[in-house]
C-alpha cells in the first residue's frame, strides 16, 4: 500500500521533515515563499546570522529571489530538475541546488565552490598573463632601436600592469632618460636632470639590486619629475622593479596605480618582475646591436674600398661587390695612394684574399695598413712585396693574397706606368682606338712562400687609354646561358675593346654590368675592379691635380 497523498497529489513523505535530513554534506536551508528561513541543517557555519523563523538576511537576497521563482513553478518543464543559482555570502561563493516541496516551501542544498571559483580565477589570471607575456615578448623583440624598445615597455606595462609606467635607463651623462606612460594615452621620451636616490629604491635598481616591496615607498615621496601628465596628482602605489639585463641593469621600471584604495598584491609585484626580466633582456639586447653597430660602421670606414676620384692628373675608378649580399665586405680590395707631390708617383694596389667573408676582410685590412705604411718606398715594388710577405708569414694566419701594383706618374702627355703583379692577373690596357692590350708581367703570391718572386713591367697611357686591374672574380664568374660557364679573358677582353675612349668610371661601369647580366642571380666570388684612365681634359695646376685644365687633342 502506497503513502497517502495530499490534495496537490503528493505523498506526505516528501513534507519536510528534519528526521529524513540525516547530517547532510552541506550547508542545507529551507526557505518559505517568505523568505524566511524554516531550517538549518549540514554546515551551518558556513551560514552566519541566518537563524529559523528569520527573514534571510540581505546577503542571501540572492537566494530569496530564487526562493520566491521555484516556489511559484509548481511544474518544472516535465519534472526536470531545477537549474542551481549561485551567489556570494560571508565571504563565500555557493551553487545552491533546489528542491520545491509541496507546500511551497524550497530546500537549498548550498555547495561551497569558494575554492573551485578561486582557482578557476587563478586559472584565468594565468592564463591572461601567459598570454601577456607571449604578446610582450613579441612586441619587445620585435625592433632592435632602444628608444622604441623602451616606448613599447612602458606602454604594455602602463595597461596591463599599472595605471601608468616609467622606464628609466641607465644615466647618460648627467641626466636621465625617461619614457613615460599613462593608459589609453601616448608616450613621451625625455633626458631628465635628476637625482636617482630622489626616488625610493630607483638609484638601487638602475644598480641591478633586488626590488623593495611597494609597501615601503610612499607615493607622497614621488618627485614631480616622475609622475606622468594624465595620472592626475593622487599616487595610490608605486612598485619600483629593476630591468636586468645580459650581465649589466638595463635600467628599471617604476609602476603606478592611482588608486588609493587598491596597492599591489605581491603577486603583480612578482608578475611585475617577471615582465621586467623580458623587457630588461630586449632592451639590453637592443643597446647591445646598436654598439655593435656603430663599432662595425667605424670599422667598416677602413674595410670597405674608398671611392676614387682624379688624382694628380689620372683619372681612377673603382668598383667592387661582395660575394654575399648581407655582406658588405670580403676578400677583394684597391687603394690609391697619392705620391706626396705630383712629381711624385701614386700607387695603385688591386688585391684578393684566399677566402671571403669577415675573415678574409680581416687580412685585407692587415694588408692595406702594411702597404699604406711603406708607401714611401712606392716606387720599388719588389721591396714592397718582400716586405708584405714577411709581415704575412709572422701573422698568425693561414690565408695568402694575391696582387697587382701600379706607380702611377702623369708627364706632360702621357700616364707612365709600371705594373708588377705577384700572383695576379695580368692588367689589360685598352687604347683609345680600342685595341686591347696584356701586360706581361708575372709573379708569385704573398703570404705563402719565404720569398716572392716578380716581373716589373713599364707601360704609357695616351689621352683616352685605360689600364684595367681586376681580380679573378670577374673572369671566373660562372653563368651564361646554361649557368655554367666561365666569363672568361676572352669575353672580358672583347668587353674592354667596347671601352675605347671612355672616362674610366664609364669603364668600370660597363664591365660590371655585363659580369652581372652573365652571373644573373648564381653564386659568385668577390669581384673588383679598378681603372687608370689618362683623361683628354689636363691640369694647369701641379698643387693639388683637382683644377680643370684646358682640352688637348
Amino acid at each position: 500500500m502506497g503513502s497517502p497523498k495530499t490534495e496537490t497529489g503528493t505523498s506526505t513523505k516528501e513534507r519536510f521533515d528534519p528526521a529524513d535530513w540525516g547530517r547532510p554534506p552541506y550547508a542545507v536551508l529551507a526557505v518559505d515563499r517568505a523568505g524566511t528561513a524554516v531550517r538549518t541543517e549540514g554546515e551551518t557555519s558556513l551560514l552566519p546570522g541566518v537563524e529559523q523563523g528569520v527573514p534571510l538576511p540581505g546577503g542571501l537576497s540572492w537566494l530569496a529571489g530564487a526562493t520566491a521563482t521555484v516556489a511559484d513553478d509548481a511544474v518544472h518543464q516535465g519534472g526536470l530538475p531545477r537549474p542551481a543559482v549561485e551567489g556570494e555570502f560571508a565571504g563565500r561563493r555557493f551553487e545552491a541546488h533546489p528542491t520545491r516541496r509541496a507546500d511551497g516551501e524550497v530546500v537549498w542544498w548550498l555547495v561551497d565552490q569558494t575554492a573551485r571559483y578561486a582557482a578557476e580565477e587563478a586559472l584565468t589570471a594565468e592564463r591572461e598573463r601567459t598570454r601577456f607575456l607571449a604578446e610582450a615578448s613579441n612586441v619587445l623583440l620585435s625592433s632592435l632601436n632602444s628608444e622604441q624598445c623602451m616606448d613599447s615597455t612602458a606602454r604594455l606595462a602602463a595597461g596591463f600592469l599599472a595605471d601608468a609606467a616609467v622606464v628609466v635607463a641607465p644615466a647618460a651623462g648627467r641626466r636621465l632618460p625617461v619614457t613615460r606612460a599613462v593608459r589609453g594615452q601616448g608616450v613621451t621620451q625625455a633626458m631628465i636632470a635628476a637625482d636617482p636616490s630622489d626616488v625610493p629604491g630607483l638609484a638601487e635598481a638602475l644598480r641591478g639590486f633586488p626590488p623593495v616591496p611597494s609597501r615601503w615607498i610612499d607615493p607622497t615621496s614621488l618627485p614631480d619629475w616622475l609622475v606622468p601628465d594624465g595620472l592626475g596628482t593622487t599616487v595610490g602605489s608605486v612598485v619600483v622593479t629593476p630591468l636586468p639585463g645580459h650581465g649589466v641593469p638595463a635600467g628599471a621600471l617604476i609602476l603606478l596605480r592611482a588608486d588609493t584604495r587598491t596597492g599591489f598584491s605581491e603577486t603583480e609585484e612578482t608578475f611585475a618582475r617577471l615582465f621586467a626580466a623580458r623587457a630588461g633582456a630586449a632592451l639590453s639586447t637592443a643597446r647591445l646591436y646598436a654598439e655593435q653597430h656603430s663599432s662595425t660602421r667605424t670599422l667598416m670606414r677602413d674595410l670597405l674600398p674608398p671611392r676614387l676620384h682624379r688624382v694628380h692628373g689620372v683619372e681612377f675608378a673603382g668598383g667592387y661587390r661582395p660575394s654575399s649580399t648581407h655582406e658588405r665586405v670580403g676578400g677583394d680590395f684597391y687603394d690609391v695612394h697619392p705620391g706626396p707631390t705630383a712629381s711624385d708617383p701614386s700607387l695603385v694596389v688591386l688585391g684578393d684574399v684566399c677566402g671571403k667573408g669577415l675573415d678574409a676582410a680581416v687580412l685585407t685590412g692587415k694588408i692595406r695598413n702594411t702597404l699604406q705604411a711603406l708607401m714611401p718606398m712606392a716606387d720599388d715594388h719588389e721591396r714592397v712585396l718582400q716586405l708584405l710577405n714577411g709581415a704575412l708569414l709572422n701573422a698568425d694566419n693561414t690565408r695568402f693574397a694575391t696582387l697587382v701594383l701600379a706607380s702611377v706618374l702623369r708627364t706632360e702627355n702621357q700616364v707612365r706606368l709600371r705594373l708588377t703583379s705577384a700572383g695576379h692577373p695580368a692588367p689589360l690596357v685598352v687604347r683609345d682606338d680600342g685595341r686591347v692590350e696584356e701586360v706581361p708581367t708575372r709573379g708569385s703570391l704573398v703570404g705563402a712562400l719565404d720569398h716572392v718572386t716578380a716581373r716589373t713591367v713599364e707601360t704609357s697611357l695616351l689621352p683616352g687609354d685605360t689600364c684595367l686591374l681586376y681580380t679573378d672574380g670577374i673572369t671566373e664568374a660562372r653563368g651564361g646561358p646554361l649557368g655554367g660557364e666561365l666569363f672568361g679573358d676572352e669575353r672580358l677582353k672583347r668587353a674592354l675593346a667596347e671601352c675605347g675612349g671612355m672616362p674610366g668610371d664609364a669603364v668600370v661601369e660597363h664591365i660590371r654590368m655585363l659580369t652581372s647580366q652573365w652571373l644573373g642571380d648564381g653564386g659568385h666570388d668577390d669581384l673588383a675592379v679598378v681603372a687608370i684612365t689618362a683623361p683628354r681634359t689636363t691640369h694647369l695646376s701641379a698643387v693639388d691635380g683637382h683644377t680643370r685644365g684646358r682640352y688637348t687633342a
